[in-house]
């Protein structure tokens, strides 16, 4: 790594870290808006209102130094005008259908769209090249957009099929919920910190800053990332989540490489290694799989970490990789009591129990961290039963 460029890391490190001291039990969605922004990804933000995603990104965007920033609230009578600019007067008089984009989206570094789904027939084509392409087209206007990425953000999934095709563009799918309770003290306290900042308007002041050109040095060096090493695991893991009814198309396994390769290069490598694979549990459509995908990649990556141990491997690997908090007793139970009656019921079909299963490998893997022992030995066992069951009806 270069030495400009390892200045580059170092200043997206920083602001990141100033984020994650502003909005305490939110390293989970920080890092993963850096890992989007360095593989020029879109990321979508999925939680109840007052989870902190519209003022998360926000200190994002107000940190890239002289990028311009649009953000925007969507409503279903949003206008093409209000996103893309209207057109101008002077040039219309002309007889030119021409465009003024000046501090619209068409010219903005960061891009941070609201209620996302809330967008209309009116719209959709044009937000769906610009998320996809980066390409702004109006009649004969087209235009390149300087767009570092793209952040949606909605309270709840779609159901309409068209804007299905909208999710499909934010390849990181993020949830924000309430942290936990134990934290609450210490949010509290950030928030109030924070607040007393905006009043001053000293948080501008004390917020540090990567200029645009910065961030495209390391979007250009994760292209340069070598993922051969993992490459063979990768095309069984795609085969694999494919198996369990998680859709990923080819498209989106092309375009997750770079999410790999960008965890590559936060962690300062040139090359892939196996636990940079933990960003392949946000690519989920649909809350049911969150748990699925964690269960595969994180055995997978425990795996990968107990051999590096056993080896002495010395690499430098991403925080999130080892991110397998330790679960609630109680409610793991409630789970596998829940897979017991949806494996009980009629009718179900190959790709449901199919489903089941890999949830339940989840919960089993789960269940190594519970530290009460009688907790965990009751909890094994009901897997353990459960498991029994399902052999007896193959």
């Amino acid at each position: 790594m270069q030495i400009t460029q390892k200045n580059a890391l170092d200043k997206l490190n920083t602001v990141l870290s100033f984020i994650k001291n502003s909005f305490v039990g939110k390293d989970e969605v920080i890092d993963l808006l850096g890992i989007a922004l360095i593989a020029r990804e879109n990321a979508f933000l999925l939680g109840a209102p007052g989870t902190a995603k519209s003022a998360i990104v926000r200190m994002l965007s107000n940190s890239v130094e002289d990028g311009q920033n649009f953000e925007y609230l969507l409503t279903r009578f949003t206008e093409p005008n209000e996103l893309f600019g209207a057109f101008d007067i002077r040039k219309l008089k002309e007889g030119e259908l021409i465009t003024n984009t000046t501090g619209m989206l068409p010219e903005a570094s960061v891009v941070f769209l609201d209620e996302i789904f809330n967008a209309n027939s009116a719209i959709l084509n044009s937000l769906l090249m610009a998320l996809n392409e980066r390409i702004f087209r109006r009649g004969q206007e087209t235009k390149k957009l300087p767009a570092l990425m793209f952040v949606g953000a909605s309270n709840q999934l779609p159901e309409d099929e068209a804007l299905g095709a909208l999710l499909d563009r934010f390849l990181v799918r993020v949830k924000c919920e309430n942290v936990n309770p134990d934290n609450l003290g210490a949010v509290l306290m950030a928030g109030r910190k924070l607040e007393k900042e905006n009043l001053n308007g000293s948080d501008k002041e004390q917020q540090p800053k990567i200029n645009p050109q910065e961030i495209r040095e390391l979007q250009n060096l994760s292209k340069q990332v070598d993922l051969s090493d993992i490459l063979k695991v990768y095309l069984d893991l795609i085969h694999s989540l494919r198996n369990t009814g998680v859709k990923v198309s080819d498209r989106r396994a092309v375009k997750v490489q770079n999410l790999v390769a960008a965890s590559a290069v936060m962690c300062g490598r040139d090359k892939a290694i196996l636990s940079d694979l933990w960003v392949l549990k946000y690519i989920w459509d649909n809350e049911e799989q969150v748990e699925i995908l964690q269960g595969i990649i994180d055995t997978l990556i425990e795996k990968d970490l107990d051999k590096q141990n056993e080896t002495g491997q010395n690499l430098i690997n991403h925080p999130q990789s080892f991110s397998n908090n330790i679960p609630n007793a109680e409610e793991l139970i409630k789970e596998i009591l829940n897979l017991q009656k949806e494996w009980e019921a009629e009718n179900q079909t190959y790709e449901q129990k199919n489903v089941i299963k890999d949830k339940l490998r989840y919960l089993q893997n789960r269940s190594n961290w519970i530290k009460n022992t009688q907790h965990k030995t009751h909890i094994q066992t009901e897997i353990e039963n459960l498991w029994q069951k399902i052999l007896q009806a193959v």
